[in-house]
């Protein structure tokens, strides 16, 4: 029999609006300085968030976030995460990113001044994490749940 795990409250806005506000049993996000995964009474921190995949994972079941930068408060079993930019994967227009990251490879095969390459470079960078976002499953099970299964 399986133990219930210890969750805690997830809030992610950005500034057009809240993203998510649920519980949850566990998030991994990416921050400037690497990953970092959250369980339920994680001391407080906070955390300077890097454009990267946001992996939530609640009632065994994971769901995966664009984020492209902002700020994470973690205390009293509560996270909050201020984000730029987020994205579902049923938000991501695909053709559009495609498109975003061909040009870009064109644009960086052409002389541009610095400023401009790391302009480019940023883009990049979106595109690549929309991209590995909307190719995983809008909700899938975790490991455990699947190993669990196979006994």
């Amino acid at each position: 029999m399986a133990v219930a795990a210890r969750k805690f409250n997830l809030r992610i806005a950005t500034p057009d609006n809240v993203k998510y506000d649920e519980d949850a049993q566990m998030i991994i996000m990416r921050c400037i300085t690497g990953d970092m995964g959250i369980l339920a009474d994680h001391e407080a921190t906070s955390a300077i968030l890097d454009y990267g995949v946001l992996r939530i994972i609640n009632n065994d079941e994971e769901r995966r976030m664009a984020v492209f930068g902002g700020i994470a408060q973690v205390g009293d079993n509560k996270v909050t995460i201020l984000a730029n930019d987020a994205q579902w994967p049923e938000d991501i227009d695909m053709a559009f990113v495609e498109a975003e990251r061909d040009r870009m490879e064109r644009r960086s095969r052409e002389s541009q001044d610095d400023l401009a390459i790391q302009r480019d470079q940023v883009i990049m960078r979106r595109t690549l994490v929309q991209m590995e976002v909307s190719t995983f499953p809008l909700v899938s099970r975790t490991n455990r749940e699947t190993d669990e299964e196979k006994k």
